[in-house]
């Protein structure tokens, strides 16, 4: 049996949110409804978040997706009826991205069949453990942010 290698925490850490983050990811794309891809529903819930009007670039920079994927993603999404992406009145080189009414009922399916999920977790969980994580988790992205 060879020796066991001690990891340093900080990498351990990292591991840690790299299977979290992969679990996150399948428990709802297994969730989803027929046809809808994770970043599809990752932008659906942007928008449902944040409000209709983002640009592409917007959205591109909130879920750290390249400009290519997104476009991609919006086509799909809008060849779908989940979104409309159209010119900006007030500058027409820009876009606009609004989720259509078909979008906010896939949207609404998606997040229905992912609350037996979230469900399960606050059972696993208490309030008081995830707000105790967060400043950490907080404090890592930010330095993680400002050291690239």
């Amino acid at each position: 049996m060879g020796a066991v290698i001690e990891e340093h925490p900080e990498v351990q850490v990292f591991d840690e949110i790299s299977l979290i983050e992969h679990g996150v990811r399948m428990a709802i794309s297994r969730a989803l409804p027929v046809g809808l891809s994770y970043p599809q529903y990752e932008v659906l819930n942007l928008i449902a978040r944040r409000g209709d009007n983002l640009t592409p670039a917007h959205i591109s920079d909130a879920l750290r997706m390249t400009p290519g994927a997104i476009t991609n993603t919006l086509q799909r999404l809008e060849g779908a009826g989940l979104v409309s992406v159209d010119p900006c009145q007030a500058d027409r080189r820009r876009k606009r991205v609004r989720m259509t009414a078909e979008g906010r009922e896939a949207y609404g399916r998606s997040m229905a069949a992912i609350r037996p999920k979230v469900e399960k977790l606050r059972e696993g969980f208490t309030q008081k453990e995830f707000r105790e994580a967060l400043p950490f988790l907080r404090a890592l992205r930010v330095w993680m942010n400002e050291a690239h």
